[in-house]
């Protein structure tokens, strides 16, 4: 995936939620389920993008949104960077920072 191509992705009235993780890295697979169940919970009201960092393809990207460590999860809408955390979350805990960017509405 491209700059532009994640740029395009995130430009419009949808919350984007992206996971960047690594194959190798216990924590970003930890997080996948994670990811899962909140996917569950927020229904279509935010779509997710998860980028291998490791893959050639998607070395700018990281490089571009200064991806230093993994999981980093990063929230988009209308193009503006919404909030950034790095590491481990839970479910709820990921859920209750949805709802708070915005005041997202859902259950």
């Amino acid at each position: 995936m491209t700059i532009s191509d994640l740029k395009s992705l995130t430009a419009g009235e949808r919350f984007v939620l992206v996971d960047f993780y690594a194959q190798w890295c216990g924590p970003c697979k930890a997080m996948h389920p994670v990811l899962d169940g909140v996917q569950e919970q927020v229904g279509s009201l935010v779509d997710m993008i998860r980028i291998d960092i490791d893959r050639p393809e998607n070395s700018a990207l990281a490089d571009h949104f200064r991806i230093h460590a993994v999981p980093t999860l990063i929230l988009f809408r209308e193009g503006r960077q919404l909030w950034r955390q790095s590491g481990l979350m839970s479910v709820q805990e990921l859920v209750g920072e949805l709802r708070h960017q915005e005041r997202l509405e859902f259950y």
